[in-house]
């Protein structure tokens, strides 16, 4: 087997472990509920078949919501960050073109990775609370949601991956 692919089915199962038996549990300050498993989306080689991509993505949200109990909203959100992902990430590495043999998020600038992992997980978190309430008259608490449990898990993201991931 593949190194890089045990690599990426140990990442799929601890994170999505990680999440459920976890995270899934803690709520600072009554919602606050970091978001982990999508630190996958992010780390997945851009050189794979997007079509497995994209089921296994889809997968990861749908194990989210199946110990989560939450209708499919993380499995839609998931499967949205993952769709989009090589759009944002051509738009902010201004390149029409993207190595993808030779691309690691750690091998590009702080700031451009900063602000791809900040976009991908403000639209994750937008998506989620925006189904979850599912009311124009809680945009409000949809904002403030998306803000603070995105800030949260844009910090745990950005130490987990300096922390647990290979620099090239």
């Amino acid at each position: 087997m593949n190194n890089l692919i045990l690599v990426n089915i140990i990442r799929f199962v601890s994170l999505l472990l990680i999440q459920v038996l976890i995270l899934n549990h803690v709520n600072l300050f009554g919602f606050i509920n970091p978001m982990i498993y999508i630190i996958w989306v992010f780390l997945f080689p851009l050189r794979k078949n997007k079509t497995l991509f994209l089921i296994l993505s889809f997968l990861l949200g749908l194990s989210v919501d199946f110990f989560s109990d939450s209708g499919g909203i993380n499995a839609a959100a998931t499967l949205f960050i993952a769709y989009y992902r090589l759009p944002i990430l051509k738009a902010i590495l201004n390149k029409s073109d993207i190595d993808y043999l030779l691309f690691n998020l750690r091998g590009i600038s702080f700031g451009k990775a900063f602000t791809f992992i900040l976009t991908l997980t403000f639209i994750h978190h937008f998506i989620i609370y925006s189904l979850e309430y599912f009311s124009f008259s809680s945009v409000s608490t949809i904002l403030s949601n998306t803000f603070s449990t995105g800030i949260f898990t844009i910090i745990i993201s950005i130490l987990g991956i300096v922390l647990f991931s290979k620099k090239k």
